[in-house]
């Protein structure tokens, strides 16, 4: 088992004791718990039926740790709610890429990505499963509303983790839908407002935080 399941499964006991935590958006959704664990023959039933493999670090998450619940914004999807997207590709005019359900007829034949996290509205927070970001986390809106952000974090671990770690040190993190408690009544959140010289947008246009 990856040491860091233990951890992280040890931290999310935790995070609703620590007084001075960050606040979760949404966090009334899941209230910190996960579900139940996926077995291994549904994991693989899954990627049968979609002709993909789940990036490992994700899959063992959903097996070793939990299926659904805590998780930023509104918290992960059950897998079987999880829907395959492709990003489309970036308009003449320089406005931000969406993304578009692998289903419509409009969906290009690109890289794919798993909606693995509820955002809200057409806020998507995906995985990669085919290509050059395989196993990375990527941010983005489905109409193009804002540029798709790549998440630093190598794979969904070290990902959830931060989420972990930023909540409990009481940090705002924008990006993974934190706010601190002195600013929950005031602090706008999102990737309209956030600037760091750390992330780049896939786009090239302004930075975001890095998730």
């Amino acid at each position: 088992m990856d040491s860091r399941i233990t951890r992280i499964r040890s931290k999310l006991a935790k995070i609703p004791y620590q007084a001075q935590r960050s606040h979760s958006v949404c966090a009334e959704r899941h209230q910190f718990r996960l579900g139940p664990g996926i077995s291994a023959s549904e994991a693989d039933a899954f990627e049968a039926e979609h002709r993909i493999v789940l990036p490992a670090a994700y899959r063992a998450f959903l097996i070793e740790l939990g299926g659904s619940g805590a998780g930023p914004f509104y918290g992960l999807l059950p897998l079987e709610e999880c829907r395959l997207f492709t990003m489309n590709r970036k308009p003449a005019d320089g406005s931000p890429r969406g993304f578009t359900h692998v289903d419509h007829p409009d969906a290009l034949q690109g890289d794919l990505f798993l909606h693995i996290i509820e955002m809200g509205c057409s806020d998507l927070c995906l995985i990669a499963v085919t290509g050059p970001l395989t196993g990375r986390v990527v941010t983005g809106n489905a109409d193009g509303f804002w540029p798709p952000n790549v998440s630093s974090a190598q794979d969904f671990l070290r990902w959830y983790e931060r989420w972990l770690n930023h909540m409990r040190d009481g940090k705002d993190n924008r990006a993974l839908g934190l706010t601190s408690p002195a600013t929950i009544a005031t602090a706008p959140w999102g990737f309209r407002a956030t600037a760091s010289p750390r992330r780049q947008y896939i786009d090239g246009a302004d930075p975001a935080v890095s998730t």
